[in-house]
C-alpha cells in the first residue's frame, strides 16, 4: 500500500503523523522496542478520534448526534422492527446508552415504541415517517461527507485500506465473541 503521497507505507517513523513522533520517542527511550502494534493501532484510534471531533457535518445539521444516526440507520438499513437489545447487538452500544438514545429520538418524533403482545417487559421499535425521511434525507449528504474525508486517499489504497480492517475487524470480533456478519 502506498501512502496518499506517493511514498511507500511501511515503516510509521518515516512518516510525519502525530504516531510517527511518539513511535520514535519511545525508540529513543527504549532503542529495542518493537513499536509496530502502536503504528497501527495508534493511527486506527487517532483517526476515530479526529472523525468524532468533526462531528459529521450533515449529522450535526440535521441535529443528530453519530449514535442517534446510528440508531435510526440501523433500523431503516434492516427494514423491521427491532427491541432495544436487538439495536444495542447492532449498535455495539451499551442497553442504557440506546435507552437514552431510543427516548430523545422518540421525543423527537423520529421512532415509535410499542409494547409486546405476549411479554410487557419487552418495547418494539420502528422508525416514524418522519425518522425514515430524515435518514434517507441524510444518507447521502453523510456519504459526500465522508467520501469528502478520505478523498486524499488513492482508490486502490482505500480498497486495500478497507479490506485489511475488514480482516483486522473479523479477528477482533471473533476473540471478543461478538457476533459476524
Amino acid at each position: 500500500m502506498t501512502a496518499g503521497n506517493g511514498r511507500a507505507a511501511g515503516s510509521g517513523a518515516a512518516l510525519g503523523d502525530t504516531v510517527a513522533k511518539v513511535v520514535r520517542q519511545w525508540q529513543t527511550v527504549h532503542p529495542g522496542i518493537d513499536t509496530a502494534p502502536m503504528e497501527i493501532i495508534g493511527r486506527v484510534n487517532r483517526c476515530a478520534a479526529l472523525l468524532q471531533q468533526a462531528e459529521d457535518a450533515p449529522l450535526r445539521r440535521a441535529g443528530l448526534t453519530r449514535p442517534e444516526f446510528d440508531v435510526l440507520g440501523t433500523l431503516r438499513r434492516t427494514g423491521h422492527e427491532l427491541t432495544p437489545s436487538e439495536i444495542a447487538r447492532e449498535t455495539f452500544a451499551s442497553g442504557a446508552a440506546v435507552t437514552k438514545r431510543l427516548k430523545l429520538l422518540t421525543e423527537r418524533e423520529l421512532v415509535e415504541r410499542r409494547g409486546d403482545d405476549r411479554d410487557r417487559r419487552v418495547a418494539h421499535v420502528r422508525l416514524t415517517d418522519a425518522g425514515r425521511e430524515l435518514v434517507d434525507s441524510v444518507m447521502p449528504e453523510q456519504l459526500a461527507y465522508e467520501e469528502a474525508v478520505l478523498s486524499g486517499v488513492d482508490t486502490d489504497d482505500r480498497r486495500e485500506l478497507a479490506v485489511l480492517l475488514g480482516e483486522l475487524l473479523i479477528q477482533l470480533e471473533g476473540r471478543l465473541g461478538l457476533p459476524r456478519a
